[in-house]
């Protein structure tokens, strides 16, 4: 199963949700996808495609909270990365924490650290930061300029 094939049939099954599609190398395959596409796509990828759930990393960019979601297709050496960009002011998307367990902790972590919402997670209490920061306090969001700020 070539890259090409993948990235067609994921077009063919969920148009509105797949929003750019890059192609890093053969072996690595970048994916923006609309938030609330996400546990559809991952599903797909899961148990239809043979896709199985790595990990999930997070950054906070002038656009938003950026998440990239990776995946591997261990027979073919693939990688791909579903990346979902959330509002800034309202951070949440759906948890795959219910779909991979493998999720779960990194889910908590990134809320913990950046202050995103994981819909209908069954745990974000704290797991690393009892006594480290105040309640509400995300260490890893940036204060970004706004465009006015950046002209003068």
């Amino acid at each position: 199963m070539g890259t090409d094939y993948i990235v067609e049939k994921l077009k063919d099954q969920f148009k509105t949700g797949i929003l750019e599609v890059i192609e890093k190398n053969r072996k690595r395959i970048v994916i923006t996808i609309s938030p609330a596409s996400l546990p559809d796509i991952s599903s797909y990828l899961y148990k239809d495609a043979g896709f199985r759930f790595i990990i999930a990393s997070a950054i906070h960019t002038k656009r938003g909270f950026e998440i990239h979601y990776h995946f591997s297709l261990d027979s073919a050496g693939l990688i791909l990365n579903l990346h979902v960009i959330l509002d800034r002011n309202n951070p949440e998307v759906e948890s795959l924490s219910n779909m991979f367990n493998a999720s779960n902790w990194i889910e908590r972590e990134m809320h913990e650290l950046f202050g995103i919402n994981f819909l209908n997670h069954p745990n974000q209490d704290k797991l690393i930061s009892e006594g480290n920061w105040a309640e509400g306090v995300y260490p890893y969001r940036k204060e970004f300029k706004s465009i006015s700020e950046e002209k003068e």
